[in-house]
């Protein structure tokens, strides 16, 4: 019995001696090994559970409950390499940043690949980065961030058209230059603003063959990939934030007349010069005769038709010294309403409020995670009746059902309402307003110079002698900004967007994948003129109904197989990919409406505008592709991929076209002969291949047919000519590149040269009028681009609370059409055959787009314009003062010398400041603006508004002036000509952002991990070669003038994570 006892204490003491040595509590310190400091914010998570901690402003950490089945500790930062240990008391763990590991994780086509083992050319903008632009679509944050990827500023209506994109020059002259939009992994068609920028988690834009061959028909002007975000094991995270601001005009005018009497002045000298100097009047009768004709209403004499000044009755608005009356008093009464000048800039544009609110939620266990998230966007044009209102919800989720099978969908739904104004070039808002002379009112006014109103509020002045007023404007008559209030241009849109996969693994190196994809993008959209004034009052409103709606389904389905033995890496890819797409719109209109307000519908008019129409286009693409990754001892890396694709674009004889590309990377840092210090990394790497464009328009490959109304008979119209044999655009990349990492982790980046060419090139052949067409597509041409990238990262200071980043990029390369079929060699300029479109040459070993217009050639002995021109006797270059006999020439290269950006970011305690730059070097733009604001008043242009550079102009007094003589109806003085022409570089200040995360000490005991305030202005500033003139909005120089420029933002926001 004794030994029984004594047997049962001594198993007691081992288990109570096991249990006080079970631990249950665990302490530790994470540090950064780039400087030993400790790391703030690092996730301590018990592995295969959600229960875990962050670090403390220490970097220190403590966990509790831990249980007996509890092994194992993550320990994890962003930019820093995952850490697994096992559970102890205490703990010290020293986290690597992934930079210098090179295990950094990029997002390419059809998977994932690291950084190291990477052979293509890619640039990718994480979310921090993102997150620093207050923007509407995700697109318009990767502005001066990624090298080769040069873009347009977009509209400046909310929601308005995105930015134009070019990756790498242009590539076709008549083929789409987009690049193509894949969306966790799908290609997308949802349009870019029913993406919450706050779900993406990074953007990849993949440049050369070796990263866009393997998507074949449409990879040729490179591709943008965005990653939207995904949830992580481990304890949930909310994050919500808040954002408010006030959107301002972000447009620089020009320095134009904006004094109404110093523009009588100048509207007076030109009259009376033309009476004295051309009509051979004397003094007194051209002054006499310039105030007549200056007040009167025939726009023929240079009638201005309003007079906005009293002055008494025997004297004249200006002076024999062609100055204004001192007499002379704003405001003049006539038939009964007082005429009073008005800034009709200050009355179109107004300040508006922009409000932003997103909420997400992340999290699970080792077998599912899930994310969710809603936003909602509110975005108040700055000028009238433009608005956009968006709601978007996004859910994603992951789930390892068995050890061999992972499964996971990605839906998302983005509602949106929106209001904008037509942006045709005369007719919209800002071509007008910012047109108009500083002498015309955009009130109808009382005697008592007050305001009338009525039923729809202020009385504009429409400037028709049958309006109010009952005074014909010359300039824009018929035209107010209350049409742009009254009219309606509405879009109500929805967006559905879902994808779906099944990934089984099976024997061990193979894994299977299934992926669905489905886009539908539908909008419904209306267009009214109002029934009270100007165009639509005769027809007593107009109401036109269009619906747009875009469906696509994408199948994939992808073989992988991976193997490693020793130091070989291989890693093989198989896969089939089909994607259909349609589009179908359905439009009508009818006019004399019922009721204005509150009926936009059909049925809401009875007149029908015979005008009803619908159309349905299917596009389908199929392909075969292959890739194979090789690596040696993680030094040596190879890569190559080929596709066989088919587009339903061309003739069923030409639907499938070939496509590959092949790489390889040395990473020579890797080797143990490589000793120096100052180098960290060192990669050197190369690939070439082909891509195709198809996007090239559809049924180019047939004759097209419209079907008509012949005298209510069914009849054809001939609309083109095909030709069958038709097929893509084939574009080949080589990149010869080197990457690096400098001293430490402090400086890194890498330079790139690039040859890109594109051979079967879209071209239009025009063939005689008398053939019943006007002319064909055809595949004949071919274009390069080459030149070098260059992106860099710099951290001068790093410390604990104290951070300074500084970053680079810039692009230089060269354009050249190199070869054209002789057919379209239609003439011969300065040795270069090729043709003329408009104001642009195309021809062979020139760049596209070359200016091809009248060469100015300064001023003749008297003040009139010169033009040069060729005498075809003696081959002699002279001048002419007839604009129509003035020959072209080639008058240079719209393309930029250099694009890039650079930006800086600092941290200080808590404190943080970041700004973003764009730039833009050479390049020759036209500046439409300037020129439309430099001609001479004539019975086409009276009362434009003018620059102040007229003042100027050449007289005897001035004769060295270089700008002509300031005469009524002296034409052509703005002719189109290289006088216009100016180099289109600019400096763009993007964005500054301000912000403070305060203290966990402050927060901890509210349940927030982070929380951060923040002030940020958008669109801030710019600079270029003349005060007005925005570069920055085209591509090619053609100039934006009429179009309503890109807002500026003011905002603050609150972010907080729990």
């Amino acid at each position: 019995m004794g030994k029984r006892i004594v047997l049962f204490l001594m198993c007691l003491l081992v288990v109570i001696g096991h249990l006080s040595a079970q631990v249950t509590k665990m302490s530790g310190i994470v540090l950064s090994k780039d400087d030993g400091l400790p790391i703030v914010g690092a996730s301590v998570l018990i592995q295969g559970t959600t229960h875990g901690t962050i670090t403390d402003v220490d970097g220190k950490f403590v966990l509790d409950n831990i249980k007996p089945t509890d092994k194992k500790v993550m320990v994890s930062f962003i930019g820093m390499k995952t850490q697994v240990v096992d559970v102890k008391s205490f703990v010290k763990v020293v986290l690597v940043t992934e930079s210098e590991m090179m295990d950094e994780v990029m997002v390419v086509a059809y998977g994932t690949a690291k950084r190291s083992a990477f052979t293509g050319s890619a640039s990718v903008v994480n979310a921090e980065k993102l997150s620093k632009r207050q923007t509407t679509n995700v697109v318009q944050a990767l502005a001066g961030q990624v090298a080769g990827l040069q873009m347009t500023s977009g509209s400046g209506q909310p929601g308005g058209d995105a930015p134009t994109l070019i990756i790498r020059g242009i590539g076709s002259i008549n083929a789409d230059n987009d690049p193509l939009i894949i969306v966790d992994g799908m290609p997308y068609e949802g349009g870019w603003n029913n993406i919450n920028p706050s779900d993406v988690e990074s953007v990849s834009v993949l440049k050369d063959a070796a990263s866009n061959a393997l998507y074949g028909a449409r990879g040729a002007n490179g591709v943008i990939i965005i990653t939207t975000k995904q949830a992580k094991a481990g304890e949930a995270v909310v994050t919500a934030s808040a954002k408010w601001g006030v959107n301002t005009r972000g447009t620089i005018d020009y320095d134009y007349i904006k004094d109404p009497g110093e523009y009588y002045e100048a509207h007076y000298k030109a009259l009376y010069n033309q009476l004295r100097y051309v009509k051979g009047l004397s003094e007194g009768e051209a002054y006499a005769q310039a105030n007549k004709n200056m007040v009167g209403n025939t726009k023929e004499n240079g009638g201005l038709t309003y007079n906005v000044y009293s002055y008494p009755e025997n004297e004249n608005l200006i002076g024999m010294n062609g100055k204004l009356n001192p007499n002379a008093t704003l405001g003049r009464v006539v038939n009964g309403y007082m005429l009073y000048p008005d800034d009709w800039v200050d009355e179109a544009y107004s300040s508006a409020l922009r409000q932003e609110y997103n909420v997400n939620i992340a999290g699970g266990t080792d077998k599912m995670q899930s994310y969710g998230s809603f936003g909602y966007f509110k975005d108040d044009g700055i000028v009238p009746s433009s608005n956009y209102e968006r709601y978007s919800a996004r859910f994603k989720g992951l789930y390892q059902a068995k050890k061999w099978m992972k499964y996971g969908a990605n839906i998302s739904y983005t509602h949106s309402n929106s209001a904008s104004l037509t942006e045709k070039y005369d007719t919209d808002l800002s071509s007008f307003t910012e047109g108009m002379a500083p002498i015309y009112p955009v009130y109808v006014r009382n005697a008592d110079g007050n305001i009338l109103t009525d039923l729809n509020g202020k009385v504009y002045d429409y400037g028709t002698a049958t309006a109010q007023l009952g005074l014909a404007r010359p300039n824009h008559p018929n035209s107010s900004i209350q049409s742009s209030m009254l009219n309606q241009e509405n879009r109500n849109g929805n967006t559905f967007n879902g994808n779906a996969f099944v990934d089984i693994t099976f024997l061990k190196d193979f894994k299977f994948t299934f992926n669905v994809g489905t886009t539908v993008n539908e909008i419904r959209y209306y267009t009214t003129t109002n029934p009270y004034y100007g165009f639509g009052a005769e027809q007593n409103g107009t109401v036109t109904m269009y619906h747009y709606r875009t469906t696509t389904l994408n199948l994939q389905q992808i073989l992988n197989y991976s193997h490693n033995f020793g130091k070989h890496n291989i890693s093989v890819m198989l896969g089939h990919e089909s994607y259909k797409y349609n589009y179908a719109e359905l439009s009508a209109s009818k006019k004399n409406m019922f009721s204005y307000w509150g009926n936009h519908e059909l049925n809401g008019a009875v007149i029908d505008g015979s005008s009803a129409a619908s159309y349905s286009n299917d596009y389908n693409t199929e392909g075969y592709f292959f890739r194979a990754l090789y690596d040696y001892d993680a030094k040596y890396y190879f890569s190559a991929s080929y596709r066989r694709d088919a587009s339903s674009r061309f003739h069923p004889d030409h639907w499938w076209g070939n496509f590959y590309s092949v790489g390889g990377a040395y990473l020579m840092s890797k080797e143990d002969w490589f000793d120096v210090k100052w180098i960290d990394m060192l990669k050197i790497k190369f690939s070439i291949g082909q891509q195709g464009n198809d996007n090239i328009g559809s049924y180019n490959y047939t004759d097209r047919y419209n079907i008509v109304n012949s005298n209510d008979e069914l009849s054809l119209s001939f609309n083109s000519k095909g030709k069958k044999d038709i097929t893509w655009e084939t574009n080949t990349n080589m990149n010869l590149g080197v990457e690096f990492e400098l001293l430490k982790g402090k400086l890194n980046g890498g330079v790139e040269l690039f040859y890109r060419k594109t051979t079967d090139m879209l071209n239009w052949f025009n063939v005689p009028l008398s053939l019943g067409y006007p002319g064909y597509y055809d595949n004949i041409g071919d274009m390069a681009n080459k030149g070098v990238e260059l992106e860099l990262n710099y951290i001068p200071v790093n410390k604990k609370n104290f951070t300074w980043k500084i970053n680079l990029n810039l692009t230089h390369y060269k354009n050249k059409i190199t070869y054209l079929p002789d057919e379209k060699k239609t003439t011969v300029m300065d040795g270069h055959g090729g043709y003329m479109n408009g104001s642009r040459y195309y021809g062979e070993d020139l760049p596209i787009n070359t200016w091809y217009m009248k060469r100015f050639a300064g001023l003749s002995e008297d003040g009139l314009s010169l033009w040069y021109y060729t005498d075809k006797e003696t081959n002699e270059e002279k001048t002419t003062t007839t604009y129509s006999t003035g020959d072209f020439y080639l008058c240079g290269d719209p393309n930029p010398d250099l694009y890039g950006g650079f930006g800086t970011s600092i941290t200080f305690h808590g404190f943080d400041l970041s700004t973003q730059f764009s730039y833009l070097v050479g390049g020759l733009t036209y500046d439409y603006g300037y020129a439309g604001m430099m001609g001479n008043p004539t019975a086409t242009s009276v009362g434009n508004r003018w620059h102040k550079d007229v003042l100027k102009a050449w007289s005897p007094e001035n004769p060295s002036s270089t700008i002509p003589r300031w005469h009524f109806n002296d034409l052509n003085t703005t002719g189109s000509s290289d006088r216009f022409l100016i180099d289109g570089s600019y400096l763009n200040l993007q964005n500054i952002q301000v912000g403070y995360t305060l203290p966990d000490s402050w927060t901890s005991h509210l349940k927030i991990k982070n929380l951060r305030l923040y002030f940020v202005c958008d669109n801030v500033y710019y600079w270029s070669k003349r005060k007005g003139l925005d570069p920055r909005r085209s591509i090619s120089g053609v100039g934006t003038s009429g179009k309503i420029a890109p807002f500026r933002t003011y905002s603050g926001g609150i972010s907080l994570q729990f």
